[in-house]
């Protein structure tokens, strides 16, 4: 499936990947709060996000004051 449809970011999240970003749309997961809510795990199970992703999104939680539920 393609995701050259959805954009190259999503609400404040960072440019993590359209692949990732379709992963999290698909969840509902459109703000930092609610990626740090899941848990890295969580995340690491949805098909689209992986460790890069995981990591961009980690440096961008802590940039918050916020850290993953896990």
């Amino acid at each position: 499936m393609s995701t050259r449809h959805l954009p190259a970011q999503v609400g404040d999240l960072p440019p993590i990947g359209r692949p990732a970003n379709s992963a999290l749309l698909a969840a509902g997961l459109t703000s930092l709060a609610a990626v740090a809510a899941m848990g890295r795990r969580e995340l690491l199970a949805m098909h689209g996000v992986g460790p890069k992703a995981i990591r961009i999104l980690e440096e961008a939680i802590a940039e918050r004051g916020l850290e993953f539920a896990d």
